[in-house]
């Protein structure tokens, strides 16, 4: 199940392989569409929301176009054509807790 949401900054995607997640990503997706744009000059990102089979845990990459510093908890950056991502994995923590972590990357000071 692949679902879309467009903000104009915004671009974030999810896909599940189970319904363990459904209710939380809908929710976080609600929250990431909320953001809003920082001042200044805004770094498109784009957020991945997914889960790996035989892992329960939820995925979240988080893509920007220019490299950000790395916030406490994430890996990366790696590179790709997209731009640079860090990710991070969630098992248990709250889905207001999860959607703070990804707000803080999101808007990750540039490096």
């Amino acid at each position: 199940m692949v679902r879309k949401a467009n903000v104009q900054h915004l671009n974030s995607h999810h896909s599940l392989l189970t319904d363990a997640w459904t209710g939380d990503v809908q929710t976080l997706e609600r929250g990431i569409s909320k953001f809003g744009a920082p001042a200044g000059p805004v770094n498109q990102y784009h957020v991945s929301l997914f889960e790996m089979p035989g892992d329960l845990s939820l995925h979240v990459n988080v893509t920007h176009k220019q490299q950000t510093r790395t916030i406490e908890g994430w890996t990366g950056p790696g590179v790709s054509a997209a731009g640079f991502i860090h990710n991070r994995t969630f098992e248990s923590m709250p889905t207001s807790g999860i959607l703070r972590q990804i707000r803080e990357m999101v808007f990750a000071a540039r490096a």
